[in-house]
Order: C-alpha cells, then structure tokens, then sequence
C-alpha cells in the first residue's frame, strides 16, 4: 500500500522530535544524529568509529534513553567470552532440565563500547546475532526480538591490545560514522556546563518501541523507481570497477542503501525516494565496504574517495521508467 501524505508528515515530526530529543545530549551533531536514528529505523545497526572523548557513548546512551524499551551496554574487553554476550545454558536442578538465560544482547538497543578490544571470537558472536537476528544456543534459536540494534564504538587509536574488525565482516553494520570535534561555540557551551557530567541522563523515553518497529514498516512501503534503483545499482557497479578498490561494494550494501534511502525520503515528508537520497548516504552507508588495494591505502586513498568518484561517473536519472 503506497505511503500517504499524511503518514509522511507523522513519520518526519516523530523523527523531528527524536533528534531534538538527542540534540540535548550531543551538541552540534544534527547531521550524526540524523545518520543513527535513520540506522535504527531501517533495522540496522552503527558503527563509531572516532577519536577517544568525542561522545560515542554519550550518543549511544541517549537513543537508547529515548526509546521506552529494553537496553544494554556491553564494555568489550579482551577476556569476554561469547556467552557474556549471548548467554549461557545453566542445568536448574529444581526442575531437572537446563534454562537459557538470557545475556545483554537481548535488548532494543545495545551499546557495544570498544568493540575491537573483545577477541574475534566474541566479536563473531555479535556479528552473527546481528545479521541473523536470532541467538543459537545448544541448537537451540532464540530470537532477539524487534526493533533490535547494535551501536558500537571503537577508537581508531591506541591499538595495542587491540582487536580490529575484519573489512569483510564491517559490512554487517549499514553505517559507519564518526561525530568529531565539535566547533567552537559548541564547545564553549560544553565548557560553560562543564559541570554536567552525565548528559545522556537527561535524555528521556519519548518513543515506544513498538512505535519504532511500525516506522520501520512503514519505511519499507516507500516507493522506489526503478530508474532510481538503476542508478543505486550503477554506483555499486562502478565501486567494483574502481583500480584502487580490491573488493567493492556487495549485493548487501547496495540493499542496505536502497532501505536507509526510503526512511531519509519520509524524513523530508516524501513517500517517494530520489537521487539525492542516494547520493546524501552513499558514503556512509557504502565507504566502510570497501576493501582497498594495499597500494591505494598507502597512498592515502579511502573508501570515501572510491565512492565519490563513483558518484561523479554516474549520471542520476532525469525521468521515471515507464
């Protein structure tokens, strides 16, 4: 069923209030905000990657404040096992029998602090549950439930004793971002409320989460053209054709672009996706998919830049297909 006018307007002033609603945790960062709340609507997840003290966690904090659902935050260290993160099957002797009991990840919203301090074991054990949605245990499924998103930090320094993550394995987050330094005034505003050390806290639920699992549908009933897809599908073309890309941009990403591009059009009252929605999230929702040449990246060349110049090969389309 096509997406009406006045559901448009209901989606864009719930993600309006949303943001305004993080806005008061993480200052000057609309455009950051924006990227996360459209991950989670679209049933995917983040991942941030900056800088230690820029607000990571403070950012993750506050949406899952805002959502009046289940959270967990998971600190990643080098010794956490795979069952502190999905649980463990424990034999209750009163009944007889073994109980799963649950472990952080069965939440709405999950913070993944420092992701690439956990070993690549536990860092599977997260990946495999956020693609597959579903925690198996003694061949056992149990189901995460809905809306379920991961938000994981990490910093792209201090990397002794550090576990980075795999490039192919990156593709399971549909955005990677980062906030920043703030400007100037911004951070003279921190600086004049210096005494607030816990700003998340006054972030409050202002959206059920069965409210965001509706949006998420909602999201998926945006039309797309098939002209708009062609193109989609050119650019992720063109990622793989690129000399300094050794692997471009997969099936998935193109996918996870086609699904972020339908909430950021409702985002701006439109039940129709266009051009400009592509190429407003192509980097980042495609750049982190890219694998380099060795080469390339020595030579400073990123996964931003392979995405640009595709950008700029491809001409959008100027009409509908019939």
């Amino acid at each position: 069923m096509p997406v009406s006018q006045e559901q448009a307007d209901w989606f864009a002033d719930a993600v309006a209030q949303l943001i305004a609603n993080l806005d008061q945790a993480i200052l000057g960062k609309h455009e950051v905000i924006k990227l996360v709340v459209t991950s989670m609507l679209t049933g995917g997840h983040v991942l941030l990657e900056d800088v230690p003290g820029t607000g990571k966690t403070v950012l993750a904090k506050s949406l899952a404040n805002s959502i009046e659902g289940s959270q967990s935050r998971i600190q990643f260290t080098p010794d956490l096992l795979p069952s502190d993160v999905t649980g463990v099957t424990i034999y209750d002797q009163s009944s007889g029998s073994f109980q799963f009991h649950p472990g952080p990840v069965f939440a709405s919203v999950v913070l993944a602090d420092e992701i690439n301090r956990a070993s690549p074991k536990t860092q599977s054990a997260l990946l495999e549950v956020m693609e597959e949605g579903v925690v198996t245990v003694d061949g056992t499924p149990h189901p995460v439930g809905t809306p379920f998103m991961v938000i994981a930090t990490q910093n792209p320094v201090e990397q002794a004793g550090t576990y980075s993550l795999p490039e192919a394995q990156l593709d399971r987050f549909l955005i990677k971002t980062s906030l920043g330094y703030p400007d100037r005034q911004t951070t003279v505003n921190l600086l004049l409320d210096s005494q607030n050390r816990t700003r998340s806290d006054a972030v409050k639920p202002i959206i059920q989460a069965s409210v965001i699992a509706s949006m998420t549908q909602l999201a998926a009933e945006v039309h797309a053209d098939a002209a708009v897809m062609t193109y989609l599908s050119d650019i992720v073309e063109r990622t793989r054709q690129d000399s300094d890309a050794s692997l471009g941009v997969s099936i998935r990403g193109a996918l996870a672009l086609a699904r972020a591009a339908k909430v950021w059009a409702l985002t701006d009252r439109r039940s129709y996706v266009t051009p400009d929605d592509i190429q407003e999230l192509a980097v980042p929702v495609l750049a982190h998919r890219i694998i380099l040449d060795p080469e390339a990246e020595f030579t400073g060349v990123t996964g931003a830049n392979v995405v640009e110049r595709a950008l700029a090969a491809v001409a959008p389309p100027t009409t509908r297909v019939a």
